[in-house]
């Protein structure tokens, strides 16, 4: 992995303007060689728990990073962290990290990315019920891990930039099954996309002849809950940095298990930004 630099600001900049980031370069060949095998050998086993399959021939698992620390290496990503917590603030944590195989399928066996299920969608729907699209925030942003091969028919998501602004949905013609204005991000296989929550997406069309491996890693402001179940044991690890346990979930306590000021849980993460940037966190 990288050192960590301070976000350009011509990155967070069109983040906000684009509700999506490409970041070149930030994953390593051997960090990637070394997920794409855990995803597989994962993949292989007869798992049940966590399991997230469909009947469109979709596999994968939710809370990958306490499964194999293949994983668990792309939880404070020194070359993607610096980016969230100028986007966010310091005080986030990993929501859900989600591992998503989908096969390449001929067109006839396609039952989404059809025009009548076309597959568009923004991220975190129930909180957008709850308080309507105009007064949605950003909240949370994906970290899109791609382990499979780019390449114009691998499938990888694409996105409508400019689309997080939007109060209402993105509009898919009849007959179609993209909006206009609808991209594939041109990635290579080190690159990694940032997107956040209000941002219109949808698995693109796999015609790769090969399977497509990624794994999404949600980051949200600690007070949001997170979306996979607790691990028992993971955050007793001794090998495990104060930035990870705060990023897997540490709580406002102090070292005797006493309760600690509010917010004091995200202080690795308030140290890191303020040795990293003279910029105020946001």
């Amino acid at each position: 992995m990288t050192t960590p630099l301070a976000p350009a600001p011509e990155h967070l900049a069109a983040f906000d303007h684009d509700g999506l980031l490409v970041l070149r370069d930030a994953l390593t060949p051997e960090v990637r060689d070394r997920a794409a095998e855990a995803a597989v050998r994962l993949l292989a086993t007869d798992r049940t728990v966590g399991r997230d399959r469909s009947v469109d021939g979709k596999d994968g698992f939710r809370g990958v990073v306490a499964l194999d620390d293949a994983f668990l290496t792309l939880v404070a990503n020194p070359a993607v962290l610096p980016t969230l917590v100028g986007l966010l603030s310091p005080g986030i944590h990993l929501m859900s990290s989600n591992l998503i195989s989908m096969p390449s399928l001929p067109d006839g066996q396609r039952t989404i990315r059809v025009p009548a299920r076309h597959g568009w969608h923004r991220d975190m729907s129930s909180t957008v019920a709850d308080l309507g699209p105009a007064r949605t925030p950003r909240l949370a942003i994906k970290v899109a891990y791609f382990l499979s091969d780019p390449g114009p028919d691998a499938g990888f998501t694409m996105f409508v930039p400019g689309s997080h602004t939007r109060t209402g949905p993105v509009t898919v013609p009849q007959g179609d099954i993209d909006p206009p204005g609808a991209i594939t991000p041109d990635i290579g296989p080190y690159d990694v996309v940032l997107f956040e929550n209000r941002t219109w997406h949808a698995g693109g069309l796999n015609r790769s002849g090969r399977t497509r491996l990624a794994v999404m890693m949600q980051y949200g402001y600690r007070w949001l809950n997170a979306v996979d179940g607790p691990v028992p044991g993971l955050l007793d690890r001794p090998d495990l940095s104060a930035i990870v346990r705060q990023l897997l979930g540490t709580s406002d306590r102090n070292p005797d298990g006493s309760v600690a000021r509010e917010g004091s849980g995200a202080r690795p993460l308030t140290d890191w930004w303020e040795h990293l940037s003279t910029a105020p966190a946001r």
